[in-house]
């Protein structure tokens, strides 16, 4: 067994078996979390603090004008790698291969020359998350562990899988094969760091959006 055969069988199974049992106990942890009981009279419709949760989802994705100037640089920073990856992942043709094995569907493939420009400029935009990061004294205090390894494997993934498009670095199979073992990886630590926000994000911000609106105030 060499070790694409190892980081794409046992290696993989482990890190998806991993992955599944992390995320349903972290998740199933979140349900049974103790809730405050709203006590206030409800000033709205379960139905109007519906809309309102739906709204929230939106209005809490985008930073409100009295802070767009100071956030400015750290969002078009944190869209702009997202999408890079949204498309890396899911519009490189071996990877739609990969998901396809497991639901059964395909979707067209982006060129492999424009899979690589997008890459290339994820991965600096990683760099100048890193920089920025390092840089900025609050942004610096507030981080530890979790936000810098979450960071390095990510970035692991997309160089490994750059220079396994590239052939560079060494012979092909070794970095391929390093470069699944870079996602088994990231599969592992997936359910125990902050990379869990992608579960999280749009039914929290819909939840506050229910729960204001359900109180009378905007979502």
């Amino acid at each position: 067994m060499d070790l694409v055969d190892f980081a794409r069988g046992p290696a993989l199974k482990v890190a998806f078996v991993i992955f599944f049992i992390g995320v349903v106990w972290r998740l199933v942890n979140v349900v049974f979390l103790r809730h405050k009981r709203l006590l206030s009279e409800p000033r709205r419709s379960v139905g109007t603090a519906l809309m309102g949760g739906l709204k929230g989802m939106g209005s809490r994705s985008w930073p409100h004008p009295e802070f767009i100037k100071r956030t400015v640089t750290g969002e078009a920073l944190g869209y702009s790698y997202h999408i890079g990856l949204f498309i890396v992942i899911l519009f490189f043709a071996p990877h739609i291969i990969f998901f396809g094995s497991f639901i059964g569907a395909r979707w067209p493939a982006l060129p492999n020359s424009v899979i690589t420009i997008f890459a290339v400029i994820t991965v600096t935009l990683f760099v100048a998350v890193l920089s920025r990061r390092l840089g900025h004294p609050v942004l610096r205090r507030l981080s530890n562990f979790d936000d810098y390894f979450s960071w390095f494997i990510v970035a692991l993934v997309l160089v490994t899988g750059l220079m396994a498009t590239a052939h560079v670095g060494g012979p092909y199979q070794t970095i391929l094969g390093l470069h699944i073992l870079s996602f088994d990886l990231l599969l592992i630590w997936y359910p125990f760091g902050k990379l869990m926000h992608s579960f999280y994000i749009f039914p929290t911000r819909a939840i506050d959006g229910y729960v204001m609106t359900r109180k009378g105030a905007p979502s």
